[in-house]
């Protein structure tokens, strides 16, 4: 299958690369022109487990693809960047090409629509990490999995095409019956926590310490859930939610970790995704004549936030 990663960060030399090493055919497109000339020249480096590897690659600028085709693209865009990237596509879709859509956030199936029949659009959520050393260098720890469905009722086949691919190259796949309702709930979550510690500078175990935490975090999952219902028809488990949060913020588990938004927004001074979080929600709610007062002030504080930053 040819498969193109559309957007060679960290997850996509992640995913450019385990399948690569399974005998896909795989091309690279990205906006960082440094980034593509490195791939191009040198290859793209991977660190794993003490070691590094460093596999040929042919990659294009978004701005200037090659004369490619894609069976199936990847998108690992920032959510603010996915209509540009969609728009710089157009010249490898063709009209059984199949899109799969791993990014965080919400409202991209939306987006996407504007593009590429929906038969074509598949979403899906994933658990695999990695961190971007530097241009065309990706570093991977961990385990992962993904989940993914097809958008069109009548598309199934697709998805469980896509799904032996990627178990192909280990990354652990299956067909969802409900995948909305996982793309809600690691909304809901990184809603919760990640401009919350962008905002505080803190890590998530540091978050214990806030005077009445749990009422906070407890108002911000109602807000989402009411969202989930209104937007999709999905019934966010609250009570679960919260507890998932709590299990993360232990230091044994996830709690000594700083999450991405406070990585994008403290550490590199990269303009955050909180539109597509806590933003998408308090539009909705506006939208509907509705109030979601906690993820208004996330949202608003996380942009005060970029501006005190000089973030742009």
């Amino acid at each position: 299958m040819r498969i193109a990663i559309a957007g060679a960060g960290a997850m996509g030399g992640r995913f450019g690369y385990m399948l690569q090493k399974s005998g896909q055919e795989v091309f690279y497109i990205d906006g960082w022109p440094e980034n593509v000339d490195k791939m191009n020249r040198d290859g793209l480096t991977i660190e794993e487990n003490g070691e590094e590897r460093t596999i040929p690659v042919r990659a294009y600028h978004s701005k200037n693809i090659g004369p490619e085709q894609a069976d199936l693209i990847i998108l690992f865009v920032k959510s603010m960047q996915l209509s540009e990237m969609l728009e710089d596509l157009k010249s490898i879709i063709h009209k059984d090409t199949k899109v799969l859509c791993l990014l965080n956030g919400l409202g991209h199936v939306r987006t996407m629509e504007r593009f590429i029949p929906r038969k074509n659009i598949y979403l899906g959520v994933t658990l695999w990490t990695a961190k971007l050393l530097g241009p065309a260098r990706v570093h991977l720890s961990g385990d992962g999995n993904i989940e993914l469905q097809n958008i069109a009722p009548e598309m199934t086949a697709g998805a469980e095409e896509i799904v032996a691919v990627l178990n192909q190259g280990g990354l652990k796949a299956k067909y969802s019956q409900d995948v909305l309702y996982s793309v809600w709930k690691k909304a809901c979550v990184n809603g919760a926590m990640n401009a919350v510690c962008a905002i505080l500078d803190c890590r998530l175990m540091d978050f214990r310490l806030v005077p009445e935490g749990d009422i906070f975090i407890q108002n911000i999952i109602k807000e989402f859930a009411w969202a989930a219902k209104v937007e999709d028809q999905v019934e966010l488990d609250q009570t679960a939610i919260l507890e998932l949060i709590k299990f993360s913020l232990d230091p044994a588990r996830q709690g000594e970790h700083y999450p991405s938004m406070h990585q994008d927004l403290v550490q590199q001074h990269r303009r955050t995704e909180i539109e597509y979080l806590n933003g998408y929600v308090w539009r909705l709610a506006k939208e509907k004549g509705a109030a979601a007062p906690y993820c208004e002030i996330i949202t608003i504080l996380t942009h005060g936030k970029e501006a005190i930053l000089g973030v742009k």
